[in-house]
């Protein structure tokens, strides 16, 4: 396959994501104050529901990564995920209680099904020298559609309204069904040995350690829902809690793609390191202080914490992995982390709602640095 045909397949999908996180970012960016004003949720509520539906992504994740690498096929998951996530929302603009939104919140959430499967076509098509800019990209993409999403959300929710705005989330999805179904084409399956799956204990030292490191992690790093809350509960007026997801947006958007490149350079364990500090940096700044300034600088810190963790994340995994299962690792891995969140969010809202806001940010705080020192012990240099 030719550089260009490559890059071209590169672009098809940054751009479905694009438009599919425009669609994501309506919604999630007003979710939390949807969630527990509009619907009545308590924060325990919102963090099962956060939380249950990290939990299906990582299922769904690894389930599709394993059929994908059974069959030879990826390209049925991926505009199967986006049509899944844009008849979700249309799920939540007719959730008349927060009780119906768990059903939609699983059916949404199961369209990330489209991961693992479209990272490894995105892994098969790069070298190492350019996975870590090439996924770079789509999550730069990923953040620029979900910026477009939020300024639509800012400026339309007073005059159309939560319901409006959900429905209108959905059209974006299902221009990115049509994207992948006409534009990317999927190359005849390779035969292949039987598949037999894989295993945690196939897992190499260095990929079980950073499998671990990362959960610990993920029991601690509840959903951003729990920024926007702690901002308006610290004083910041409602208007402007989209704002705050906005700047988060906004910083992760920027900086994916200088931090996929720098990973290219320096290796992806350098710039891991920085994503949990950026991480513990925010947790110290939340439990110390809460004016204004403090939360911007937090969500300024949690989009360099997001810019520096998910490129590098997926490509440092693929590089770990066995490359005749790859979709089946990095959908594994994906599970074992994501199941790690249920129980977190869950916890970060038990520990909100009895202890206090700061409460959940000491708890984070303390697993991010235990995470911080299993990093060192990581052998292999990619």
């Amino acid at each position: 396959m030719s550089d260009k045909t490559t890059d071209k397949k590169v672009k098809i999908f940054a751009l479905a994501s694009f438009l599919h996180d425009m669609g994501s970012d309506i919604v999630f960016s007003l979710w939390p104050i949807f969630v527990t004003q509009v619907l009545g949720a308590n924060m325990a509520i919102l963090g099962f529901i956060d939380g249950l539906g990290d939990a299906i992504v990582s299922i769904s994740q690894a389930v599709s990564g394993y059929i994908s690498d059974k069959i030879r096929k990826r390209k049925l998951f991926v505009w199967l995920g986006y049509l899944f996530g844009g008849a979700a929302r249309i799920g939540y603009a007719i959730a008349p209680t927060w009780q119906w939104l768990i059903p939609f919140r699983v059916l949404d959430r199961s369209g990330k099904m489209r991961g693992s499967p479209r990272d490894a076509i995105i892994s098969d098509l790069s070298k190492k020298e350019n996975r870590g800019r090439n996924f770079g990209l789509l999550r730069t993409m990923d953040n620029l559609g979900a910026i477009v999403g939020i300024l639509i959300a800012i400026f339309f929710l007073g005059m159309i309204g939560y319901k409006n705005l959900f429905l209108l989330a959905a059209i974006p999805s299902l221009i990115a069904v049509a994207l992948i179904i006409i534009f990317v084409k999927e190359n005849k399956p390779v035969e292949s040995k039987i598949y037999k799956g894989i295993r945690f204990a196939h897992f190499n030292n260095d990929l079980k350690l950073y499998t671990i490191l990362s959960a610990i992690f993920a029991l601690g790093s509840f959903s951003y829902s729990f920024l926007l809350v702690f901002a308006k509960q610290s004083g910041l007026k409602i208007g402007f809690v989209p704002v705050m997801y906005l700047l988060f947006t906004v910083i992760a958007s920027i900086f994916s793609l200088p931090f996929g490149r720098l990973s290219d350079r320096v290796g992806r364990k350098k710039v891991l390191l920085f994503s949990f500090l950026f991480w513990a940096m925010l947790c110290v700044l939340f439990i110390f202080l809460k004016d204004y300034l403090s939360i911007i600088a937090g969500f300024i810190l949690y989009g360099l914490h997001k810019a520096s963790i998910e490129p590098v994340q997926k490509a440092y995994v693929a590089e770990l992995a066995p490359k005749e299962y790859l979709a089946s690792t990095i959908g594994g891995f994906q599970m074992i982390v994501g199941l790690v969140t249920l129980p977190g969010s869950i916890i970060a809202g038990i520990l909100w709602d009895r202890l206090g806001m700061t409460a959940p940010f000491y708890f984070s705080l303390i697993l991010t640095l235990v995470a911080l020192s299993m990093l060192y012990f990581i052998k292999q240099k990619v």
